[in-house]
């Protein structure tokens, strides 16, 4: 059974004011066109993917969410990080701990069982503060409903959304339809949403961000990056240049935001969680950052 708690108990992480955050933003590090996107919501305080994350790190007042999305046996657009229930964030539907691997694949799976997991309960090894949580894998069109009205009630500006289509050449039918089809029902729901104008398309994948421009060359498109030949040639893989380049920020350095930069191209690192990584990539000109602890971003002073 799907549970969404109420909103109430986003009172969980602390939350400073919205006056009180006002005055602990540096204005020039938070200059209107800096994005601050909180991983997965905000898993440092929230189980991942959760729609109670999202709603956390909105009330926080990050720019952009970022967050993963799979596809389930009944064609459903499906917002996990891996495309098979993980026995390290859900539990069983008795509440005992799922199988080991990834026998429970979630692209083999109808949305009605995929829900019915409890994805937040049990403690985060890696995670100490994140809340625990009655919750459970929603679909994007679920998430977009409850953030989207969220925003409105509370009166908060727009948001942005980051997605991240998880394909993989060794995935195609396996774990995921081909990047075709799992771009077309992504940017499917994005349109039905009203968030076309809003949504930024990333990829370790460069088949899914070229299916993306292909469909709508006007969506942003991220490449992200977990190791790297070189700059230019990460480009020359992907074959165009992309609105937005992440690598692994211990891949960053001076050279490579030149590089960035004068080509037109916003860099945004993943995943930064410690104050000092930082304040180290932001003294070096990145245009984001991407962390699972949005509220230590919106408290530095540089």
């Amino acid at each position: 059974m799907k549970i969404l708690l109420p909103l109430m108990l986003l009172a969980i992480v602390g939350c400073a004011s919205k006056n009180q955050k006002a005055k602990d933003v540096d204005a020039m590090t938070y200059a209107k066109n800096f994005d601050l996107q909180g991983h997965r919501g905000a898993r440092g305080l929230f189980p991942e993917n959760s729609i109670e994350g999202f709603l956390g790190a909105l009330d926080l007042q990050v720019t952009t969410l970022e967050l993963d999305v799979v596809i389930s046996a009944d064609s459903q657009v499906v917002v996990s990080h891996e495309p098979w229930i993980d026995r390290l964030i859900c539990w069983d539907l008795d509440d005992s701990p799922v199988a080991e691997g990834k026998a429970l694949n979630i692209f083999r799976m109808p949305y009605s069982e995929i829900s019915n997991y409890n994805c937040g309960s049990q403690p985060h090894p890696n995670f100490p503060q994140q809340a625990k949580l009655s919750t459970f894998k929603p679909l994007l069109s679920e998430v977009l409903t409850e953030t989207e009205g969220f925003c409105k009630k509370m009166e908060l500006g727009p948001v942005w959304y980051n997605i991240e289509v998880k394909s993989t050449p060794d995935g195609d039918g396996l774990f995921h339809p081909e990047p075709k089809t799992y771009v077309a029902l992504v940017l499917d729901v994005v349109r039905k949403g009203g968030i076309g104008d809003r949504t930024i398309i990333q990829s370790f994948d460069v088949r899914a961000l070229r299916e993306a421009k292909t469909a709508d060359r006007t969506i942003p498109v991220a490449l992200l990056i977990s190791e790297t030949e070189g700059f230019e040639k990460d480009l020359e893989t992907l074959g165009f240049i992309p609105e937005i380049y992440s690598p692994y920020y211990r891949l960053v350095d001076e050279q490579m935001i030149k590089n960035c930069h004068s080509n037109g191209i916003r860099i945004i690192p993943w995943t930064v969680n410690e104050e000092d990584q930082m304040v180290h990539l932001l003294e070096m000109g990145v245009d984001g950052l991407i962390t699972d602890y949005p509220d230590v971003a919106l408290t530095l002073k540089l």
